[in-house]
């Protein structure tokens, strides 16, 4: 019996020892799921064009977040994209970063980190702002790539499609900004 014990107890310790986010995250088959294609209702607002550049700057490595796959498109100049992006009020420069989302945050924080791979290091998202695309403007869209955060914390891909911008302040108006306040439920 005391040698079952140990060897089941050895058994435990080298097995959790021996985990870790990077392993799981490259033994497990990386696929992107999702589509590029764009929401119904936004299909006419938008256009397909060809910019590698600018596709290759939006895809990420499994495990370091940014997107799995991804669609360049360029707006067009009669549309109306409302487009919503939560940041990190210490950091005033984040609140035009290059992640953005076609729908605002419902739910759970936790669900949005998830959703869309934010680890908690890189943002409290405690604000969030809405603007307008400008016209004639080039964005990735594309679905969430892998992201680990620590030890404890690995986002798997995800179908959620999140918007790249490459140089957001210039390339929306019309802003609006909300604080996150508690929401205890």
């Amino acid at each position: 019996m005391k040698n079952l014990l140990t060897t089941l107890l050895l058994f435990v310790l080298y097995g959790c020892a021996s985990f870790s986010p990077e392993n799981e995250v490259q033994n497990t088959a990386q696929l992107c799921s999702g589509s590029t294609n764009l929401p119904e209702h936004l299909t006419h607002k938008f256009e397909t064009v060809e910019d590698q550049e600018l596709l290759k700057k939006a895809l990420g490595k499994p495990g370091k977040g940014d997107l799995c796959q991804g669609r360049v498109y360029q707006s067009k100049v009669e549309s109306q994209i409302i487009l919503y992006r939560a940041w990190n009020s210490t950091n005033p420069d984040s609140k035009f970063g290059k992640w953005w989302a076609f729908h605002k945050p419902v739910g759970k924080i936790a669900t949005y980190r998830s959703d869309y791979e934010i680890c908690y290091q890189w943002s409290p998202l405690d604000m969030l702002v809405s603007c307008t695309l400008k016209p004639e403007v080039k964005v990735v869209v594309g679905n969430g790539q892998s992201a680990i955060c620590s030890k404890y914390l690995t986002y798997p891909a995800s179908a959620k499609q999140q918007i790249f911008i490459e140089k957001a302040s210039k390339s929306v108006t019309s802003c609006r900004i909300f604080e996150g306040h508690f929401s205890w439920q």
